[in-house]
């Protein structure tokens, strides 16, 4: 289970408030206008943005003063994240070794996660030479490789059409099966095609999670607002 407790962070003008569960293996999507901090709630459970207050668990541990490496958790950014002068197979090593330093073994894990997103074969390539969406199946296959169990998506897929966009969430529904997965989003369909539970952030405060179909189907204030619905 994710915990946050009475998680707060003050950026000038900005605060965020969260203080909710959600349970081991569930997908929850977090929607809201732009501005209202769902990346910066991400941030915060990553590790790359230190809260001015509150607790993060996982699972019964406090993982708040843990660096970002050293969470349970991969982060999967909207830009993909993939470095542009290594190749595909180097960018999915980098979750086997930081150095590059791969053995035989690596090797051979580094190419099996490629196939099982699809990207068998194109391990020498740079990620130029990539489509949007092979671009976002690489970043899949190294987040695959990292075997966290926590995996914070945001936004990953923005930038792709529909079609590869219900693809990219289909891939990501059925190879993170079982782990925890929180995925910022501007579009309800995303949520409403994979996400468990759904968050609400508005006014400052990451609201508790609802059942994603309950959600929709009776809207609160705030996202009937964000839905455009009177």
């Amino acid at each position: 289970m994710l915990t946050l407790e009475n998680l707060t962070i003050e950026q000038g003008a900005f605060r965020l408030k969260a203080d909710w569960s959600v349970p081991e293996g569930s997908v929850t999507a977090i929607v809201g206008p732009s501005g209202g901090g769902k990346s910066t709630l991400l941030s915060m459970i990553g590790g790359y943005f230190s809260p001015t207050s509150g607790r993060i668990f996982w699972k019964e541990a406090d993982i708040g003063a843990l660096p970002p490496g050293k969470r349970p958790v991969s982060t999967l950014f909207q830009d993909n994240n993939l470095f542009p002068h290594l190749t595909v197979a180097q960018n999915v090593g980098l979750a086997l070794r930081p150095d590059l330093r791969l053995g035989v073994g690596e090797n051979e894990q580094v190419e099996a996660a490629l196939a099982e997103v699809g990207l068998g074969g194109f391990g020498a390539r740079k990620p130029g030479t990539l489509s949007g969406g092979q671009a976002s199946r690489a970043a899949l296959a190294r987040v695959l490789l990292q075997s966290r169990p926590l995996i914070l998506l945001d936004e990953p897929f923005s930038a792709l059409g529909p079609a590869m966009r219900r693809e990219m969430l289909e891939l990501v529904a059925e190879k993170l099966k079982g782990r925890t997965v929180l995925m910022v989003t501007h579009d309800p369909e995303d949520a409403k095609q994979i996400a468990d539970l759904l968050v609400m952030v508005d006014g400052g405060v990451a609201n508790a999670p609802v059942a994603t179909s309950k959600a929709f189907a009776r809207p609160g204030p705030a996202l009937a607002a964000y839905l455009g619905r009177k």
